[in-house]
């Protein structure tokens, strides 16, 4: 395409009058022609993608619309599902035990009839059970004081990457047990825990594992 330059500057594609503005063209300055390279779009000679009909950008392989890939002629799928909300929280029923506290047998201590029993949350990743001491600078997440057995670190649950929460002696005086068995754990020995597990520590004191509901 050529255009001529008016004497007021206009392109105009018209060689005799400036379409813009009317002055007659080679009036003064000597027309300038000036050619405009063809900037128009060119069209591609590649195939929409079949799949979703969008443009294919030359020979780019996936579609940048829906990844149709052009090779194997396959739309990407998600091989599993997405992951779901996280699961729910372990919690824990903490009570005087009063067959464990008999079993015991201790002298000249007197089971606490009536304490009350509770249910707590286990945050993760560990809950550290113990008797809570100002001199000894013990602060447990479950504070077991009132049960004169419990050393001041006596155990630890740890919640895994897996999602199972163990339990740990921490080389207590009087032993962790788990359930019915007859041998403490050693100090340092750790267990996987499973939904309805009893860890027993101190003289009386049972602590009952409960998995997320659903």
């Amino acid at each position: 395409m050529t255009v001529y330059t008016c004497p007021k500057g206009h392109a105009s594609e018209e060689s005799d009058f400036c379409d813009t503005c009317g002055s007659k063209i080679g009036a003064a300055p000597s027309p300038e022609a000036v050619t405009i390279p063809d900037s128009s779009p060119k069209s591609s000679s590649e195939p929409p993608c079949p799949h979703c009909g969008a443009p294919r950008g030359g020979s780019a392989r996936f579609c940048e619309d829906c990844g149709y890939d052009h090779s194997t002629g396959r739309v990407p799928q998600l091989d599993s599902p997405l992951p779901g909300p996280p699961p729910g929280q372990w919690t824990a029923t903490v009570f005087a035990d009063r067959v464990y506290f008999d079993a015991n047998e201790v002298d000249g201590v007197t089971f606490p009839d009536g304490a009350p029993e509770q249910t707590v949350t286990l945050p993760a990743p560990q809950v550290r059970i113990g008797r809570s001491s100002s001199s000894k600078g013990t602060t447990p997440d479950l504070d077991l004081t009132e049960d004169p057995g419990v050393s001041h670190n006596h155990a630890l649950l740890t919640l895994t990457i897996d999602g199972q929460w163990l339990v740990s002696d921490l080389g207590s005086t009087n032993g962790t047990y788990l359930n019915d068995e007859d041998a403490p754990l050693t100090a340092g020995q750790s267990r996987t825990l499973k939904d309805g597990d009893q860890v027993h520590v101190g003289i009386w004191t049972t602590i009952t594992l409960h998995a997320p509901s659903g």
